[in-house]
């Protein structure tokens, strides 16, 4: 069976699923097939409710699960691939989020609401064209991507290679214990306070999204964050748990949320920046992993003195600013290749969004 993040990561990932308990026969009705079009119904970030993917060729005996939406389309009037288009530009967005509900623990579409949302009525050979324009510039961006992707694998490398000396135990270079965050309900209008989503922590450290508005209280406020502060992820699934990333201000005030840890290395002997290259290593990747404990694979979680008992590599301070310095220049070169990509998206929502329309303007890009 699918996860519900072979949807949310807005392409069709097929190696995303779950085995099956034997008591579940499966249910071919369910399968998933080759112009299929999958919709997320729910999920805890607003987001990620209603992200849309259009499957291609996939393997059999591979079931939809409960929390996605299978829409197949007549052929003779909805090219599967536009219907997926359409439901994935601004318009859409703007009528998903209308009709969604829920709170802060779970927000939701249902059937009737997909049913009721409206898309663009063109011929099959404009549907066509407009298939055609999106896929092209889906070429120039998978080109880029994959480029993208040889450069996290030498920074991977690079890490494993640079990222050496004598082992010592994180907690006798830590300023003080680590403190967990803070999770207040979700609020919808803005207060100026802003909490981080557990997606903030990748495998490339912090990245700034899935943020949520929050209560602007004082209690909220004795978790704020400053830049350059180290966080840690302390309950995902076991292959992200522990994801480590400075947090980079974001140009308002921040907290960090009760899945999160915050780790003040005494920087006379780690530096943060040093320990956040640390944390992201393949030896400590998997101690972490080993450490973490759960009754589910789909969360587990690891606690401040498993943390404090992690060993990382420790070479003395000079030779940590080199090893932070290299690092950071391949960093630079991953984020120009993240910005080219991220104009390229820009611009290819811009065309489509103008041919949905019926706006043939920028359609030649």
């Amino acid at each position: 069976m699918l996860k519900l993040s072979a949807v949310t990561s807005g392409a069709f990932l097929e190696s995303e699923t779950k085995t099956l308990p034997r008591a579940i026969a499966p249910r071919t009705g369910l399968e998933v097939k080759r112009g299929d079009v999958l919709v997320s119904r729910a999920n805890g970030v607003k987001a990620l409710v209603g992200v849309v993917c259009s499957v291609g060729d996939v393997r059999p005996k591979l079931m939809v699960p409960d929390l996605v939406f299978r829409l197949v389309s007549d052929p003779d009037v909805l090219d599967p691939e536009f219907l997926a288009i359409a439901l994935a530009s601004a318009p859409a967005r703007k009528q998903i989020d209308k009709v969604m509900r829920g709170s802060s623990g779970q927000y939701k579409i249902s059937q009737v609401d997909v049913r009721s949302l409206r898309v663009p009525r063109m011929p099959l050979d404009e549907q066509h064209r407009i298939v055609a324009a999106h896929a092209a510039f889906e070429r120039r961006v998978g080109a880029l991507v994959r480029t993208l992707g040889k450069l996290r694998t030498a920074r991977a490398g690079l890490l494993d290679a640079l990222v050496a000396g004598p082992g010592v135990v994180l907690g006798k270079v830590l300023a003080d214990k680590p403190k967990n965050g803070y999770s207040p309900s979700e609020v919808p209008e803005w207060t100026g306070l802003q909490a981080l989503g557990l997606g903030c922590l990748s495998a490339q450290g912090f990245v700034p999204k899935q943020l949520k508005r929050i209560p602007n209280n004082p209690l909220g406020r004795r978790y704020l964050l400053q830049d350059g502060d180290l966080l840690m992820s302390r309950a995902n699934t076991r292959e992200l748990v522990g994801l480590a990333g400075r947090y980079r201000d974001i140009g308002s005030p921040c907290i960090y949320p009760d899945l999160m840890m915050r780790l003040r290395p005494d920087e006379t002997k780690c530096l943060t920046a040093y320990l956040e290259l640390a944390l992201q290593t393949g030896s400590v990747r998997r101690a972490v992993q080993s450490a973490a404990r759960g009754t589910s694979e789909s969360m587990v979680k690891i606690g401040a003195a498993t943390v404090a008992a992690l060993r990382v590599p420790l070479p003395d301070v000079e030779r940590q600013h080199e090893i932070a310095a290299a690092v950071a220049s391949m960093d630079r070169r991953i984020r120009g290749q993240e910005a080219v990509i991220a104009k390229l998206r820009i611009a290819q929502r811009a065309v489509v969004d103008d041919l949905l329309s019926g706006n043939p303007k920028r359609s030649a890009a």
